[in-house]
């Protein structure tokens, strides 16, 4: 029996759907310069603010700590590596570290992006399957003009990828089965983990998301369902 038809593409945001490092890069020179610091470190402060991401939320995926939101977790990153920067965080002000945080709300789209899910939108259910929150993503679409049909935070799921609470309680939420989903991410690792619990996977490279140096993610690393250069070749894949 043939699988049942895609009813529902849902993207991973950070690195597939934005550009996160040149976000945040672009946010932090500002906040460097106000400090005494140079602002060619802002590279390397975004890169060290994002390598705490995955530690951060282990702690949660394994039970050591109960849920808690991205923006807390990205929070609490960025009072830890500011003093490897030679910043107290003591030092800054409350609302500039606030600011500063929401960097990751201001993050601006991949060329192709808004114009691929714009078409996709048009015979799909488009949604985010993100850790980001529900705050966070709202914040980001609305500035980006991201045309999601739904917004659906980790914090609904309760749960961050790549547990696999993460995929299945967002097909639940969509009354959808698994494989009637397909993720797109510029992730192999997150593609393989949806596989595992059922969905279809797309791989589009984004071969600059860690900046020109990228080792990882280059190619697909399994024969996933699609394999695209771009949101608008996906959406000609899909026939959009």
């Amino acid at each position: 029996m043939p699988p049942p038809p895609v009813r529902a593409l849902l993207f991973d945001v950070f690195g597939t759907v934005v550009d996160w490092r040149r976000g945040v890069i672009d946010a932090v020179r500002p906040f460097l310069d106000r400090h005494g610091v140079a602002t060619s470190a802002a590279p390397a402060f975004a890169d060290a603010w994002r390598a705490l991401y995955p530690t951060a939320m282990e702690k949660v995926r394994s039970g050591r700590r109960g849920f808690v939101r991205l923006d807390v977790l990205h929070r609490e990153n960025l009072e830890a590596i500011l003093p490897r920067f030679g910043i107290a965080p003591t030092a800054v002000p409350e609302a500039e570290l606030f600011a500063l945080n929401e960097a990751w709300h201001r993050l601006d789209p991949w060329p192709d992006a808004v114009a691929g899910l714009t078409r996709l939108r048009q015979h799909f259910v488009v949604a985010p399957l993100s850790n980001g929150n529900i705050a966070l993503l709202l914040a980001m679409a609305k500035r980006a003009a991201l045309p999601w049909d739904a917004i659906l935070g980790a914090e609904v799921v309760q749960a961050y990828k790549p547990t696999p609470e993460a995929y299945l309680r967002t097909a639940e939420l969509l009354a959808l089965q698994p494989d009637e989903i397909c993720l797109v991410a510029a992730h192999n690792g997150d593609l393989a983990a949806a596989r595992r619990c059922g969905l279809r996977t797309v791989f589009v490279p984004r071969p600059t998301e860690h900046g020109l140096s990228q080792t990882t993610d280059l190619v697909a690393e399994q024969a996933w369902d699609v394999t695209a250069p771009d949101f608008e070749a996906l959406a000609d894949a899909f026939g959009a």
